[in-house]
């Protein structure tokens, strides 16, 4: 067994029970994007967060088990993604990453931004035209140091 068996049965689960990941986070007391993200395999669940999750997808013990181990991050299969939808963020950062670097130096000085100490928030925007994606994302901004 490993951690992307555990996660090919949770989606499983979810698509057969027809379950949302906002119903499934609000009974995981997280937001839908962390939980999200940790059933992915993307991040750690305590002991509380993994009984919570194995309840809802029938988990096993062993499998529980796998939703507590520090994951390794980062789960594109390709370098360059080939997914549309997981492709247009590569995009962007093509596009505009240089954009953020320069706007971050320019507002913050030289460092970065964390995506460790990062929070995000994905919102249906209404609009006539058709209505559109908002993603707002937040992250602690860490300094370079001198030593």
């Amino acid at each position: 067994m490993s951690r992307l068996e555990v996660t090919e049965k949770i989606i499983t689960s979810k698509v057969t029970q027809g379950l949302k990941w906002a119903d499934i986070a609000e009974k995981v007391g997280r937001s839908k994007e962390w939980v999200t993200a940790a059933c992915l395999g993307q991040m750690t669940c305590n002991e509380q967060q993994a009984s919570v999750l194995a309840k809802i997808f029938q988990l096993t013990e062993a499998e529980k088990k796998w939703l507590m181990v520090t994951p390794s991050r980062g789960s594109l299969p390709t370098t360059v993604p080939t997914d549309p939808t997981i492709y247009r963020f590569y995009e962007l950062v093509n596009v505009y990453g240089t954009t953020f670097k320069e706007l971050i130096h320019e507002e913050f000085g030289d460092g970065i931004m964390s995506a460790i100490d990062f929070k995000m928030d994905l919102k249906r925007e209404k609009d006539p035209l058709g209505d559109r994606v908002n993603i707002v994302m937040s992250g602690k901004f860490l300094p370079y140091k001198e030593y």
